[in-house]
């Protein structure tokens, strides 16, 4: 076997590791549905120890609070599947870090635990960058749609999650 992961996985991620590379920048994710899956993507490739920093899973709010300092009042108020919850997730993961670039991943992979207002499918992300102001808040919600499967909603999340790596000037 040469790869644990499917190849448009590991393609992306090396890509993501080649191209902070290039540039000197550290990078760590911070997720929840997606349980690791990002990280180890990014550690499917050789040498990325140079850009991959950590990877903070947290599936719990209890582990969001603890982990990444997520605050309780904004998990009660939102929910974990939040632009907000995701938002102070990625910074978080950028402060306990010390990298340059955090990216957070939270949402509904189902089948259950959809809600009429967060369907299963429904994934939130958000960006971090050293030395942003934290009101540049870089995030979005996408719904991968009820019809697919839980490894469907999670390609799709760990997909979306290695292109937000991606440094901006990239092609």
């Amino acid at each position: 076997m040469q790869n644990l992961l499917p190849p448009e996985l590991v393609a992306l991620a090396t890509k993501v590791i080649e191209q902070n590379r290039k540039i000197g920048r550290r990078i760590t994710v911070a997720e929840s549905c997606t349980g690791g899956l990002v990280a180890a993507a990014l550690t499917e490739v050789a040498g990325s120890s140079d850009v991959f920093d950590c990877g903070f899973t947290t599936y719990s709010n209890d582990a969001k609070q603890n982990m990444l300092g997520v605050s309780g009042d904004l998990l009660e108020t939102f929910g974990a599947v939040s632009i907000a919850v995701a938002w102070e997730m990625a910074q978080g993961a950028l402060e306990r870090s010390g990298c340059d670039v955090a990216v957070a991943i939270t949402g509904v992979a189902g089948p259950g635990g959809g809600s009429e207002k967060k369907p299963v499918g429904t994934v939130v992300f958000a960006k971090a960058e050293k030395g942003k102001s934290v009101d540049d808040v870089v995030a979005d919600r996408k719904n991968f749609g009820d019809d697919k499967s839980r490894a469907d909603i999670r390609l799709q999340a760990v997909l979306v999650a290695l292109e937000l790596l991606l440094p901006e000037d990239s092609e």
